[in-house]
């Protein structure tokens, strides 16, 4: 689990959004000494994630309210099931709800349509990874999100390795300048991968021996071509316009990775709401 401190400012973030100036001024309305005991329903099937950061909401209104996960992340739940509770007092149960939920429904969308992916290549080598086509200040949390859908993270970062891509061989004049500045650059710790579009850049690159060979829009064919040329000398990774409905056949090809953003940067809301107990 990522720790709490790095959590906190993106869910403390997302409540000063919701409090603005003056706090929940509908929560007025009630009464010190009413109490709520309320679950986290889940409406429809699907995968759960973001448990903690709807317990850190719950904490961030109000010390005493009482959040109990009933599931964990990463759980393939039915619909209608309770996956966490909360209990304490009435107007800081509701003005921690949205918050809450915003989290929940939007990462278990992400953990859901990831392991739609997951399932859609089973029984082949490849791995789905997401990629950084994140929302903005909520990269950590979708990257666990996927994580909890049986995905896998790459790049967290811009720090995190060395992605060349189309670019930066267009500024550095062909595949082979653009692994060679790298490999000069790079300590041993530090991997590097690199974009290609065509099997002619793919020759072109197997020399200088990256870690990792981005396959970018390869037609079926030409990525069974490149599985065969690359010959186990660099992990391939498959990536561009990849649906549920063609990854399978993506996978089939012998590549390592498929990565696909909509992960993250598309994934439907789980439906789930908070009900009264």
């Amino acid at each position: 689990m990522i720790p709490d401190f790095l959590v906190e400012p993106i869910v403390r973030k997302a409540l000063e959004e919701d409090l603005g100036r003056a706090g929940d001024v509908t929560g007025g309305l009630l009464r010190a000494d009413e109490s709520l005991h309320a679950q986290f329903v889940a409406r429809a099937g699907g995968v759960i994630a973001g448990l903690q950061a709807a317990r850190i909401a719950a904490s961030l209104v109000d010390s005493r309210l009482v959040f109990h996960k009933l599931v964990s992340d990463g759980a393939r739940i039915a619909p209608r099931t309770a996956i966490a509770e909360i209990e304490g007092p009435a107007s800081s149960v509701l003005t921690a709800e949205r918050t809450a939920l915003n989290f929940l429904t939007h990462l278990s969308g992400v953990a859901t349509l990831t392991r739609a992916f997951v399932d859609a290549v089973a029984g082949t080598n490849a791995k789905i990874a997401a990629t950084r086509k994140t929302l903005p200040g909520l990269r950590i949390v979708q990257k666990a999100a996927v994580i909890a859908g049986g995905g896998t993270p790459h790049r967290y970062g811009l720090d995190d390795a060395i992605l060349i891509k189309d670019n930066h061989i267009a500024a550095c004049g062909s595949v082979g300048e653009a692994l060679r500045r790298a490999k000069d650059a790079a300590g041993h710790m530090r991997v590097v991968e690199v974009e290609v579009d065509s099997l002619a850049q793919l020759d072109e690159a197997l020399p200088h021996a990256p870690h990792a060979i981005l396959l970018d829009n390869f037609s079926l064919d030409d990525l069974r071509m490149a599985v065969s040329r690359a010959g186990g000398k660099a992990i391939l990774e498959a990536s561009g316009g990849v649906s549920l409905a063609t990854v399978r056949a993506i996978a089939e090809t012998g590549v390592d990775i498929v990565s696909v953003g909509a992960l993250t940067h598309s994934a439907p809301a789980l439906d789930i709401g908070l009900d009264a107990v």
